[in-house]
């Protein structure tokens, strides 16, 4: 998927757009616009979201726009997004452990 999303860049000639400013910047955006979908629905409403046709696509849609410029962000800083979230998950089990949950 990174290399698909690197050629498409690739050949639009966006790759100068790329910086890791703009990749965070929009990165916010969509997930902004994800947010904006749930923003004034009940927790039931919410949880139902993909009941409607039109919403649940609305959701998927921002869901991969969210994933392609966080998965561009990676790439142009050279991150492992898969390991660094097993780093992050291995940080959080020694700060949380589950024998002081709850």
């Amino acid at each position: 998927m990174r290399a698909r999303l690197t050629a498409f860049a690739a050949a639009r000639d966006w790759e100068q757009y790329h910086t890791p400013k703009n990749l965070a910047a929009a990165l916010s955006v969509e997930t902004s616009e994800l947010l904006e979908i749930f923003q004034w629905l009940t927790p039931e409403q919410s949880a139902a979201v993909l009941d409607d046709p039109a919403t649940g696509f609305r959701v998927h849609d921002e869901v991969a726009d969210v994933l392609a410029y966080l998965l561009q962000f990676c790439h142009v800083l050279g991150i492992d997004p898969v390991r660094a979230l097993h780093a992050k998950i291995d940080r959080n089990e020694e700060r949380f452990p589950v024998e002081e949950s709850g």
